[in-house]
């Protein structure tokens, strides 16, 4: 039998059978059960033959109230096992559930996570990227400020980017970063993740962009693209911030911004600032003979 407490239950992204047998149990086992939608977790519990048997099924989604956290948490704190769903993979991974985290912790009420599906995971496998080192950003802002500004934040970033996009709007999402990103930059456009229509496109952004255009995607989707990679700078290039700086700024303060916006070894920047000083020191010395 579980213990008291919030469990965070991770639940298939498109094929039912990936639900683990833990999640499972704890499906099972829960005094309280709560979903971002409690008709897709009744259908998912019916699926694998799960019954309610009288138990609280409450929802528990974007729009809930800190009311409603706190009185989820009070709950699994008086010993209650409470297990959050969310409708697919892997709750607080761009899907509701912090609040009810937040609200537990608050109250010292343990937290565990039952882990499993998650479509970020899925489409990094699939994607024939780097996967050493990813950067999720969730959904693209759709227009304006927010969304020129996503995606020049993101555009140097030294690892593969995930992000997630509607069908219908995937297509301007390809073609802003063909443009902005740089067409030859490769991406994987993933949808349907492990369901019956799952499928990969790979390749630059340009030729993503006209493949979708020709033949857009449909369901849900997941865009990989490759880490950016910035301009390496030269010693020259270092040395000259170095001495933009230098006259209103301390060694240590010139050191420390040229080494980060250089994204050079500080040790190595320190020692051309040395030797700059060094130089200039010899430059200005009167002559002894």
């Amino acid at each position: 039998m579980i213990e008291g407490g919030l469990y965070l239950v991770a639940t298939p992204i498109g094929n039912a059978r990936d639900i683990t047998l833990r999640a499972l149990d704890v499906l099972r086992e829960a005094d309280i059960l709560i979903a971002e939608d409690t008709r897709v977790l009744r259908k998912l519990m019916e699926i694998h033959g799960v019954a309610l048997n009288g138990r609280r099924l409450w929802s528990y989604h974007d729009h809930s109230k800190p009311a409603d956290a706190a009185r989820i948490a009070d709950l699994a704190g008086q010993g209650n096992a409470v297990a959050y769903c969310s409708d697919a993979g892997t709750p607080l991974v761009a899907d509701p559930g912090f609040g009810l985290v937040l609200a537990a912790r608050e109250r010292n009420v343990p937290v565990t996570t039952v882990p499993g599906p998650s479509s970020v995971t899925t489409a990094l496998a699939l994607s024939g990227l780097a996967t050493d080192r990813f950067l999720f950003a969730g959904f693209v802002p759709r227009s304006g400020q927010a969304r020129t500004g996503f995606l020049a934040e993101l555009q140097d970033v030294a690892a593969t980017v995930v992000v997630f996009e509607t069908a219908k709007r995937v297509q301007k999402l390809l073609d802003d970063l063909a443009e902005s990103w740089g067409g030859t930059r490769r991406a994987a456009l993933c949808r349907e993740l492990t369901k019956k229509f799952e499928e990969v496109r790979t390749g630059p952004l340009s030729a993503l962009a006209d493949q979708n255009r020709d033949d857009p995607a449909r369901g849900e989707i997941v865009l990989v693209v490759e880490r950016g990679e910035k301009a390496s700078l030269s010693e020259a290039d270092v040395k000259r911030m170095l001495v933009d700086l230098m006259p209103d700024l301390s060694v240590r303060d010139a050191v420390d911004c040229v080494a980060k916006d250089a994204d050079w070894p500080r040790k190595l920047v320190y020692r051309l600032a040395l030797n700059l000083e060094r130089d200039a020191d010899e430059t200005t010395s009167p002559d002894r003979t």
